[in-house]
């Protein structure tokens, strides 16, 4: 694994810590090796199964053989079976040897050589394994299965014999021997074979991936703009190039606006220290009277205090920005804290003669102060853009889930191509709206801010010459 930084890298242990290539090639390596194993073990034991099932069969079928020889009383018939038993078989790796003992032990008829191979002491006792097969492996390093059964236990009129057969199945161990080499040399070289494929199966997988790294690597700060294209990825990957490049354009948003708000805070401050630089000056070329300087320093005082009030918006909206933010919301009556800003700029409302009034009630929960920092910056606004003789109407409204407050003044109203951005910091639709405003484009911003932290909706809506309308929801 690559790694470009490694303080930026945290390694964890263990298979977790392992990259997802990595991971996918073991887990394929090691399915394919569990499947290899269980298969190739199935086959031996079938195999295996097999062999021992059909020696059983042979001995057994031998066995009825003698046993009906002996029941005919056929002499020559039994000598001939013993001694051509394996003519016409040279080839066979499968050698049988037979014997006929009577009663007392005594050996009737064998099999040439067979009493200096396998002797009658290593057969199985007949009366505890009737039927039933035993290995045995001689001094010569031959392996044999070993069968006895006794004849003519319930007829009187036939001796008792016992017959012992002996099946040589040296060529068969080899042939196993062989078989067990041939499948682990299989085995190998199966799991090695699957541990390749895995690792060119999970790199060739995660291909789709790295080059999605790599198209993120190129995107700057200053190439915003650039987005991954969805129609060449993989289906699985498609839901994430589209998230990419949702999350490209909410950066590319937050950048433009960062930069708009970047530009424009620094043209708001440049014009008040401006002012005061240039009246600085004009109070330093020369001796003034005392009235003079009176005069600058309170117009500086004001440039001062303007400044002091866009330091505190900003401050304000930057923490409401914070997902730390917290707010206070208590049950309160909208209409008496309506009534309470009202009465505040009543004043300035008679003083140019606009009519100011709230109707309906209902209860909400919000944070008071903020509820009337709101009111406060509605109406502030509603008075600087209705003309004289105007009216300005607040109502309240109890709907599904919360409250409705609205705010419709007469005034000027707003062209339909602002509406989108007069939430926007700093944002003024024209100088000549904002001859008589002294403020700095943040009190809209502000009302939309607090109404976000109450996890409210907000719409405005203004036609031109006729006033504009603002609805806030509260919700419960």
């Amino acid at each position: 694994m690559k790694i470009d930084n490694a303080h930026q890298l945290k390694v964890t242990p263990g298979f977790r810590g392992w990259s997802i290539a990595r991971q996918l090639a073991w887990l394929y390596a090691l399915s394919a090796s569990v499947m290899l194993i269980f298969a190739s073990g199935f086959l031996y034991w079938v195999l295996i199964t097999t062999l021992e099932k059909e020696d059983e069969q042979f001995l057994s079928s031998r066995v009825q053989v003698f046993d009906l020889i002996l029941r005919a009383g056929n002499t020559e018939a039994l000598e001939r079976e013993i001694s051509q038993e394996n003519i016409g078989f040279s080839n066979s790796q499968y050698r049988a040897y037979s014997r006929i003992l009577d009663e007392s032990g005594r050996t009737l008829y064998e099999a040439h050589g067979m009493d200096r191979e396998i002797p009658p002491a290593v057969f199985p006792d007949p009366n505890q394994l009737t039927g039933k097969a035993k290995k045995w492996r001689s001094t010569a390093n031959r392996s044999y299965v070993l069968i006895a059964a006794q004849t003519g236990d319930n007829d009187t009129n036939r001796p008792k014999r016992l017959i012992h057969v002996a099946l040589d199945e040296t060529g068969e161990e080899i042939l196993v021997s062989r078989y067990e080499r041939y499948l682990i040399g299989v085995l190998l070289i199966g799991i090695l074979v699957s541990a390749a494929v895995g690792i060119i199966t999970a790199q060739r997988g995660m291909k789709p991936l790295a080059d999605i790294t790599r198209a993120a690597e190129r995107i700057t700060a200053s190439q915003l703009h650039e987005r991954i294209d969805v129609a060449q990825w993989p289906q699985e990957l498609v839901s994430l190039a589209r998230a990419f490049d949702a999350m490209l354009d909410r950066l590319e948003d937050s950048f433009s606006r960062l930069s708009q708000f970047s530009a424009d805070l620094a043209h708001e401050l440049r014009t008040p220290i401006n002012n005061l630089r240039g009246e600085a000056e004009v109070a330093l070329s020369k001796l003034r009277e005392t009235n003079e300087y009176r005069e600058i320093l309170a117009s500086s005082l004001e440039e001062y205090d303007r400044l002091s009030r866009m330091m505190d918006s900003l401050l304000f909206l930057a923490r409401a920005d914070s997902a730390q933010t917290m707010i206070t919301s208590l049950t309160m009556d909208a209409s008496t804290e309506i009534r309470k800003i009202i009465a505040f700029y009543e004043a300035l409302a008679a003083e140019q003669n606009v009519s100011v009034i709230c109707t309906g009630s209902g209860e909400m929960n919000a944070d008071p102060i903020l509820f009337r920092r709101v009111i406060s910056n509605l109406l502030s606004n509603a008075l600087h853009y209705t003309p004289v003789g105007g009216e300005i109407t607040f109502s309240i409204r109890s709907m599904d889930g919360g409250i409705e407050v609205g705010c419709r003044d007469s005034g000027m109203g707003i062209a339909q191509e602002h509406l989108p951005k007069i939430f926007d910091r700093f944002y003024r639709i024209s100088p000549s709206r904002n001859i008589k405003t002294e403020g700095a484009g943040l009190g809209l911003a502000i009302v939309k801010s607090i109404v976000d932290l109450h996890r409210g909706k907000i719409a405005v809506q203004s036609v031109v010459g006729q006033g504009t309308s603002v609805r806030l929801f509260f919700p419960a």
